[in-house]
Protein backbone atom coordinates (compact mmCIF):
# COMPACT_ATOMS: atom_id res chain seq x y z
CA UNK A 1 0.00 0.00 0.00
CA UNK A 2 1.23 3.38 -0.82
CA UNK A 3 0.74 5.90 1.46
CA UNK A 4 0.24 10.08 0.83
CA UNK A 5 0.75 13.07 3.23
CA UNK A 6 -3.21 15.37 2.76
CA UNK A 7 -1.40 18.28 3.82
CA UNK A 8 -0.24 21.48 1.97
CA UNK A 9 2.40 22.41 4.84
CA UNK A 10 5.64 22.43 3.34
CA UNK A 11 7.46 21.85 6.32
CA UNK A 12 5.50 18.52 7.68
CA UNK A 13 5.78 16.82 4.04
CA UNK A 14 9.67 17.44 4.43
CA UNK A 15 9.67 15.94 7.28
CA UNK A 16 7.72 12.79 6.28
CA UNK A 17 9.58 12.35 3.42
CA UNK A 18 13.04 12.44 5.37
CA UNK A 19 11.41 8.88 6.64
CA UNK A 20 11.27 7.49 3.48
CA UNK A 21 7.62 6.38 4.32
CA UNK A 22 5.28 8.45 1.92
CA UNK A 23 4.88 7.97 -1.33
CA UNK A 24 3.06 11.08 -2.72
CA UNK A 25 1.02 14.31 -1.45
CA UNK A 26 -2.65 15.70 -1.86
CA UNK A 27 -3.72 18.52 -1.52
CA UNK A 28 -7.37 20.46 -2.26
CA UNK A 29 -8.02 24.00 -2.12
CA UNK A 30 -9.28 23.92 1.85
CA UNK A 31 -5.19 22.50 2.65
CA UNK A 32 -3.95 25.22 0.61
CA UNK A 33 -6.24 28.50 2.14
CA UNK A 34 -5.17 26.43 5.67
CA UNK A 35 -1.42 27.06 5.05
CA UNK A 36 -1.55 30.61 3.95
CA UNK A 37 0.70 30.27 1.04
CA UNK A 38 0.45 30.56 -2.57
CA UNK A 39 -1.37 27.68 -4.60
CA UNK A 40 1.79 27.34 -7.36
CA UNK A 41 4.54 28.07 -5.15
CA UNK A 42 3.33 25.55 -3.22
CA UNK A 43 3.00 22.66 -5.63
CA UNK A 44 6.22 23.43 -6.67
CA UNK A 45 7.84 23.25 -3.53
CA UNK A 46 6.06 19.98 -2.40
CA UNK A 47 6.98 18.60 -5.76
CA UNK A 48 10.72 19.63 -5.18
CA UNK A 49 10.82 17.52 -1.50
CA UNK A 50 8.34 14.40 -3.21
CA UNK A 51 9.23 12.99 -6.38
CA UNK A 52 5.66 10.93 -5.97
CA UNK A 53 2.67 12.45 -7.28
CA UNK A 54 1.13 15.63 -5.95
CA UNK A 55 -2.31 16.24 -6.47
CA UNK A 56 -3.37 19.58 -7.31
CA UNK A 57 -6.33 20.60 -7.34
CA UNK A 58 -8.46 22.68 -10.55
CA UNK A 59 -11.00 25.48 -9.52
CA UNK A 60 -12.95 25.60 -12.67
CA UNK A 61 -16.06 23.34 -12.66
CA UNK A 62 -17.14 23.56 -16.37
CA UNK A 63 -14.82 20.47 -18.47
CA UNK A 64 -13.45 23.35 -21.12
CA UNK A 65 -11.81 25.03 -17.95
CA UNK A 66 -10.73 22.56 -15.94
CA UNK A 67 -8.63 20.79 -19.07
CA UNK A 68 -6.89 24.31 -19.26
CA UNK A 69 -6.39 24.41 -15.84
CA UNK A 70 -5.12 21.04 -15.40
CA UNK A 71 -2.20 21.51 -18.59
CA UNK A 72 -1.27 25.09 -16.72
CA UNK A 73 -0.96 22.64 -13.26
CA UNK A 74 1.12 19.91 -14.99
CA UNK A 75 3.64 22.33 -16.36
CA UNK A 76 4.99 23.11 -12.54
CA UNK A 77 6.24 19.49 -12.56
CA UNK A 78 6.29 16.15 -13.97
CA UNK A 79 4.75 14.26 -10.85
CA UNK A 80 1.70 16.78 -10.50
CA UNK A 81 -1.76 14.78 -10.53
CA UNK A 82 -4.43 17.09 -11.69
CA UNK A 83 -7.15 16.75 -9.22
CA UNK A 84 -10.74 16.84 -10.79
CA UNK A 85 -14.23 16.92 -9.29
CA UNK A 86 -16.37 13.83 -9.89
CA UNK A 87 -18.46 15.72 -12.53
CA UNK A 88 -19.81 15.04 -15.92
CA UNK A 89 -17.27 18.11 -17.21
CA UNK A 90 -14.92 16.52 -14.28
CA UNK A 91 -15.17 13.23 -16.35
CA UNK A 92 -14.76 14.47 -19.97
CA UNK A 93 -11.45 17.05 -18.36
CA UNK A 94 -9.93 13.16 -17.37
CA UNK A 95 -10.72 11.72 -20.30
CA UNK A 96 -9.00 14.55 -22.29
CA UNK A 97 -5.84 14.74 -19.85
CA UNK A 98 -5.74 11.22 -19.71
CA UNK A 99 -5.51 10.76 -23.34
CA UNK A 100 -2.20 13.40 -23.58
CA UNK A 101 -0.52 11.96 -20.68
CA UNK A 102 -1.04 13.92 -17.16
CA UNK A 103 -1.79 12.13 -14.47
CA UNK A 104 -5.36 12.61 -12.80
CA UNK A 105 -7.13 12.05 -9.89
CA UNK A 106 -10.64 12.07 -10.02
CA UNK A 107 -11.81 13.49 -6.48
CA UNK A 108 -14.95 13.30 -4.26
CA UNK A 109 -16.25 9.78 -5.39
CA UNK A 110 -18.84 8.54 -3.16
CA UNK A 111 -20.76 5.67 -4.72
CA UNK A 112 -19.46 2.96 -6.41
CA UNK A 113 -20.69 3.71 -9.96
CA UNK A 114 -19.05 7.14 -9.63
CA UNK A 115 -15.97 4.79 -8.97
CA UNK A 116 -16.62 2.93 -12.43
CA UNK A 117 -16.86 6.11 -14.21
CA UNK A 118 -13.90 7.73 -13.04
CA UNK A 119 -11.94 4.46 -14.32
CA UNK A 120 -14.13 4.33 -17.63
CA UNK A 121 -12.70 7.98 -17.90
CA UNK A 122 -8.94 6.60 -17.35
CA UNK A 123 -8.54 8.56 -15.07
CA UNK A 124 -4.83 7.58 -12.74
CA UNK A 125 -6.49 7.46 -8.92
CA UNK A 126 -9.91 7.52 -7.80
CA UNK A 127 -10.75 9.19 -4.36
CA UNK A 128 -13.48 7.88 -2.30
CA UNK A 129 -13.89 9.85 1.01
CA UNK A 130 -14.69 7.24 4.00
CA UNK A 131 -14.67 9.92 6.29
CA UNK A 132 -17.21 12.29 5.27
CA UNK A 133 -19.17 8.77 4.63
CA UNK A 134 -18.89 8.02 8.06
CA UNK A 135 -20.19 11.33 8.89
CA UNK A 136 -23.68 10.28 7.52
CA UNK A 137 -23.97 7.13 9.38
CA UNK A 138 -22.63 5.20 5.97
CA UNK A 139 -19.83 3.24 6.34
CA UNK A 140 -17.09 4.44 4.02
CA UNK A 141 -15.22 1.12 4.20
CA UNK A 142 -17.90 -0.46 2.27
CA UNK A 143 -17.53 1.65 -0.64
CA UNK A 144 -13.58 0.83 -0.58
CA UNK A 145 -14.60 -2.20 -0.82
CA UNK A 146 -17.84 -2.41 -3.71
CA UNK A 147 -14.86 -0.44 -5.78
CA UNK A 148 -12.22 -3.14 -5.67
CA UNK A 149 -14.49 -5.51 -6.28
CA UNK A 150 -15.67 -3.62 -9.41
CA UNK A 151 -12.14 -2.96 -10.01
CA UNK A 152 -11.01 -6.46 -9.87
CA UNK A 153 -13.47 -7.61 -11.88
CA UNK A 154 -12.83 -5.72 -14.89
CA UNK A 155 -9.00 -5.14 -14.12
CA UNK A 156 -9.48 -1.26 -14.49
CA UNK A 157 -5.81 0.48 -13.98
CA UNK A 158 -7.13 3.24 -12.02
CA UNK A 159 -5.62 3.07 -8.18
CA UNK A 160 -8.21 3.17 -5.43
CA UNK A 161 -6.71 6.05 -3.30
CA UNK A 162 -9.08 6.11 0.02
CA UNK A 163 -9.04 9.64 1.06
CA UNK A 164 -11.28 11.62 4.08
CA UNK A 165 -9.01 9.22 6.46
CA UNK A 166 -9.75 10.01 9.96
CA UNK A 167 -7.90 7.38 12.39
CA UNK A 168 -4.86 4.34 12.08
CA UNK A 169 -8.19 1.85 11.89
CA UNK A 170 -9.32 3.60 8.79
CA UNK A 171 -5.48 2.82 7.63
CA UNK A 172 -5.29 -0.36 8.60
CA UNK A 173 -9.23 -1.58 6.99
CA UNK A 174 -8.72 -0.29 3.97
CA UNK A 175 -5.09 -1.57 3.85
CA UNK A 176 -7.15 -5.17 4.28
CA UNK A 177 -9.62 -3.96 1.70
CA UNK A 178 -6.93 -3.84 -0.53
CA UNK A 179 -6.93 -0.24 -1.42
CA UNK A 180 -3.98 0.93 -3.27
CA UNK A 181 -3.17 4.35 -1.57
CA UNK A 182 -4.04 6.17 1.81
CA UNK A 183 -3.81 9.23 1.74
CA UNK A 184 -3.82 11.06 6.13
CA UNK A 185 -3.10 13.98 7.49
CA UNK A 186 0.16 13.59 8.73
CA UNK A 187 -1.16 13.46 12.49
CA UNK A 188 -2.80 10.33 11.46
CA UNK A 189 0.38 8.60 9.35
CA UNK A 190 2.59 9.34 12.22
CA UNK A 191 -0.24 7.43 14.97
CA UNK A 192 0.68 3.92 12.49
CA UNK A 193 3.49 3.90 14.55
CA UNK A 194 2.26 4.06 17.69
CA UNK A 195 1.36 1.64 20.16
CA UNK A 196 1.59 1.38 24.36
CA UNK A 197 3.41 -2.02 24.19
CA UNK A 198 6.07 -0.01 22.66
CA UNK A 199 6.49 2.27 24.62
CA UNK A 200 6.75 0.38 27.76
CA UNK A 201 8.69 -2.38 26.37
CA UNK A 202 11.15 0.18 25.41
CA UNK A 203 10.97 1.93 28.22
CA UNK A 204 11.84 -1.25 29.91
CA UNK A 205 14.79 -2.20 27.70
CA UNK A 206 16.46 1.09 28.53
CA UNK A 207 16.15 1.05 32.03
CA UNK A 208 17.73 -2.60 31.88
CA UNK A 209 20.56 -1.22 29.60
CA UNK A 210 21.19 1.54 31.23
CA UNK A 211 21.55 -1.04 34.75
CA UNK A 212 24.59 -2.43 32.73
CA UNK A 213 26.50 0.30 32.77
CA UNK A 214 27.71 -0.81 29.76
CA UNK A 215 27.58 1.08 26.09
CA UNK A 216 27.02 0.69 22.70
CA UNK A 217 29.70 2.42 20.74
Amino acid sequence: MKFFADTANVDEIRELAETGLIDGVTTNPSLIKKSGADFKQTIAAICEIMPGPVSAEVAATDAAGMEREGRRLAEIAENVVVKLPLTIDGLKACRRLTDDGVMTNVTLCFSANQALLAAKAGATFVSPFIGRLDDIHIDGLILIQEIRTIYNNYAFRTEILAASIRSANHVRECALIGADVATAPPDVLKALASHPLTDKGLETFLKDWASTGQSVI
